[in-house]
C-alpha cells in the first residue's frame, strides 16, 4: 500500500512555477526523503499535502483516499521551528498541545520517553538545548499515535550531537512501523536515515525511488600502461563497463551495480600482453552523484 500518491501536482505563484507536474508514491513503512536545494519546492509540496496550500493543478491521495480533515488527523507534522511557551515545562507544553489536538493527557509520559525527555519533563522549555526542543516538537507530533509523520528539515540549525539524536529518533520511529516523510536539503541526512527518496530542483521532479537505486554510486577502475593506445584497444575488446574515459595519463573504466573487478581486468590485460603500471578501484561519491543529478 502507498501512504501517499501524488499525481501531476503543480503550483504557480503569478510568474513563478513552484512545482511542475510532480508525481511519485510513498510506500507504507518507508522513510521517504524529499531532497533538493533550498527553494526547490519541498516546503510548498508539504504545504499542499497538509492543505496549507492549494495546488494549481493535479491531485493526490493520502492513506489511500482523497485527503480531508479526518484523514489529516492521522498524520503528525513538524513544519517549522518548535513554538512552545518558554516559561512552561516540557510536560505542561505537551498538555497544551494535547488539549488543542483533542487528545488525552495519558499519552504524554509515553511520548516523552520515546524522545528521551522523560527525565527533563519538569524542566522549563527555555532550559532545553535546540536538539531537545526539536525532540519535544516530535513528541507533540506523536500525540494520538499517528502512523504517518511529516517533517520539514527536522535537523535544521542543530549541532552535530543534536543531528545525531534526531536521526536516531527517526530510525527508532521507523522501526515501530511508522511511515516518515521528511524534506531535507542535506544529502548526508537522506543517505543515513531514508529508504526512499525523491529529488526535486526548481519545482521539477528529477528522479524518485529507493535510495539504493537513485543514489547508487558508480565504481571507477583507473588503469595505465606504457602504451595507452594498445591498452584502450584491449579494454574495448574486453567490455563490461559503462564507459571509458581518458584522464591524465590513465584510462578510467566506469561501472554500475558493483560489477567492477580489478583482478579480472589485470588478468585479462596480462593475457593480452599488456603490463599494467597502475590499477586502482575508486568510487564516485554520493555528493558527486547528487550534483550530477541536480545539474543535468
Amino acid at each position: 500500500m502507498n501512504i501517499l500518491e501524488l499525481n501531476n501536482i503543480t503550483k504557480h505563484y503569478k510568474t513563478v512555477t513552484a512545482l511542475n507536474n510532480v508525481s511519485f508514491s510513498v510506500p507504507e513503512g518507508s522513510v521517504f526523503g524529499i531532497l533538493g536545494p533550498n527553494g526547490s519546492g519541498k516546503t510548498t509540496l508539504l504545504g499542499i499535502i497538509l492543505d496549507i496550500l492549494k495546488p494549481s493543478a493535479g491531485s493526490f491521495k493520502l492513506l489511500g483516499n482523497p485527503a480531508n480533515a479526518e484523514i489529516r488527523k492521522q498524520v503528525g507534522t513538524l513544519l517549522e521551528t518548535p513554538n512552545f511557551y518558554h516559561y512552561l515545562s516540557g510536560e505542561k507544553n505537551l498538555r497544551i498541545a494535547a488539549h488543542i489536538k483533542g487528545k488525552g493527557f495519558n499519552e504524554i509520559d509515553n511520548v516523552l520517553q520515546k524522545v528521551n525527555l522523560y527525565q527533563r519533563k519538569q524542566s522549563k522549555f527555555n532550559t532545553y538545548s535546540l536538539g531537545m526542543k526539536q525532540r519535544l516538537a516530535i513528541a507533540s507530533c506523536l500525540l494520538g499515535n499517528p502512523q504517518v509523520l511529516i517533517f520539514d528539515e527536522p535537523t535544521n540549525g542543530l549541532d552535530p550531537n543534536g543531528i545525531a539524536e534526531i536521526r536516531e529518533l527517526i530510525q527508532r520511529l521507523a522501526g515501530e512501523g511508522k511511515t516518515i516523510i521528511m524534506a531535507s536539503h542535506l544529502l548526508d541526512e537522506v543517505e543515513k536515515v531514508c529508504t526512499h527518496v525523491a529529488i526535486i530542483k526548481n519545482g521539477n521532479l528529477l528522479t524518485a525511488g529507493s535510495v539504493s537505486e537513485v543514489l547508487v554510486t558508480d565504481e571507477i577502475i583507473e588503469v595505465s600502461s606504457d602504451n595507452l593506445t594498445a591498452l584502450e584497444n584491449v579494454l574495448n575488446k574486453m567490455g563490461g563497463f559503462v564507459s571509458l574515459k581518458k584522464h591524465n595519463n590513465a584510462l578510467q573504466l566506469f561501472y554500475s551495480n558493483g560489477n567492477a573487478n580489478a583482478a579480472t581486468i589485470n588478468k585479462y590485460c596480462f593475457e593480452n600482453n599488456i603490463a599494467l603500471n597502475h590499477l586502482q578501484l575508486k568510487r564516485k561519491s554520493l555528493e558527486t552523484k547528487f550534483l550530477e543529478l541536480t545539474n543535468k
